[in-house]
């Protein structure tokens, strides 16, 4: 699976480099009437090659916006983002669309999965977007599932999973097109505290052999603390938290 990839991500004409992630000067504002709401305020990152990365910050803070900034699903009013060295800004929808399923995989609080379809279909979709052929990504799919432990759950469906095995096929089929960054939105919000430690203890691992950048919009105090970084997010600015309260 990976050399078919990364054939595929050199096809396609990617700029690859150490920083996998960044922005620079990035702002967001809404307007309602004649007021200005600024929600992101120039705001600066960088994140390395297999970095894992916690924004924390109260509810409203704006993190889910930035995430969203960052992977390329919202655009943000001044500043740029760049994915190794590709500036979403320059390309088109199309292509930023490519872009996206080629190096970058997303997870949420809730599942998203399709519920019609199997664990495996649900996770080979990202492959089958990209062209890839149906044997071929699921094939990558059951060997994603297995290495997420889910082996023995290839065909059962959304509703025949607990919610720890169901965000299990959702990190999987982030993974599956090997990207060079995971973004995370409260990925462990939903679960009890057990299988919010498993999960989190799989994100660890899957970090590590697969070296993949991870960026965790989170509450949980338990999974920021095993980050390589923490960052807050608070009236529109992004820095370092001042005290562990904050976490």
């Amino acid at each position: 699976m990976s050399n078919d990839l990364d054939k595929f991500k050199q096809e396609q004409g990617y700029k690859v480099q150490e920083t996998v992630l960044s922005c620079h000067a990035l702002h967001k504002h809404y307007s309602q009437g004649s007021t200005q709401i600024n929600v992101l305020q120039n705001i600066d990152l960088k994140l390395s090659k297999g970095e894992r990365l916690a924004i924390i910050g109260t509810s409203g803070s704006g993190k889910s916006t930035l995430l969203n900034m960052l992977g390329g699903l919202d655009q943000p009013s001044s500043g740029k983002v760049e994915l190794l060295g590709n500036t979403f800004s320059d390309f088109n929808a199309d292509k930023r669309a490519r872009l996206r399923n080629a190096e970058l995989g997303f997870v949420y609080q809730f599942h998203h999965l399709l519920p019609e379809f199997s664990a495996q279909e649900n996770v080979a979709i990202p492959l089958l977007i990209a062209g890839k052929k149906f044997s071929y990504a699921q094939q990558c799919a059951a060997d994603m599932l297995t290495l997420v432990g889910l082996k023995h759950r290839l065909q059962h469906k959304p509703s025949e999973l607990s919610g720890g095995e169901r965000q299990r096929v959702a990190i999987a089929r982030s993974l599956i097109c090997k990207p060079s960054c995971v973004l995370m939105d409260e990925p462990t919000g939903n679960l009890d505290r057990h299988t919010a430690s498993t999960i989190q203890d799989l994100l660890l691992t899957l970090n590590q052999e697969l070296e993949t950048s991870f960026i965790i919009v989170t509450h949980d105090e338990h999974v920021a603390e095993t980050m390589d970084r923490i960052l807050l997010l608070e009236d529109g600015d992004l820095k370092k938290p001042t005290t562990q309260g904050q976490v």
